[in-house]
């Protein structure tokens, strides 16, 4: 069986710029969180949530990319903070804050958005050097 090419990957500074803009992303959600005066346990039990679109591989890597990225882009918690200030929902906007925080932690940590070859296949490189054979 022919061995798949490896997606690319950023590689050089804008590695280093995007885990940098994850770290930001990641202290400033969790400094805006603090100012809502939300409860640091429902921080503590969301902080993780977006992990469970982990689930979504038991359909394949293709779908379980799909649901992966779809929890890890900006995409879903702006749109949440959006209709929480909108319509003054605060739990909407805490939520939001910590998605946020959720992904920039991962970011820092270089679990980028996935390609369907894989888990281990994101755009900020491979984790564990799993392309490797």
């Amino acid at each position: 069986m022919a061995r798949q090419r490896t997606p690319p990957a950023v590689t050089g500074q804008p590695l280093v710029l995007l885990r940098l803009e994850g770290l930001v992303l990641l202290a400033a959600a969790t400094m805006l969180y603090h100012r809502t005066g939300a409860s640091w346990w429902l921080y503590a039990g969301l902080f993780l949530a977006p992990d469970l679109s982990f689930a979504g591989y038991f359909g394949g890597p293709r779908v379980g990319a799909v649901i992966y990225n779809a929890a890890h882009t900006i995409v879903g918690p702006l749109a949440l903070a959006t209709y929480g200030i909108v319509w003054q929902v605060p739990i909407a906007v805490q939520v939001a804050l910590i998605w946020f925080a959720h992904i920039g932690f991962d970011h820092v940590l270089g679990y980028g958005l996935k390609y369907d070859q894989g888990f281990a296949f994101t755009h900020l490189g491979t984790l564990r050097g799993e392309d490797e054979e």
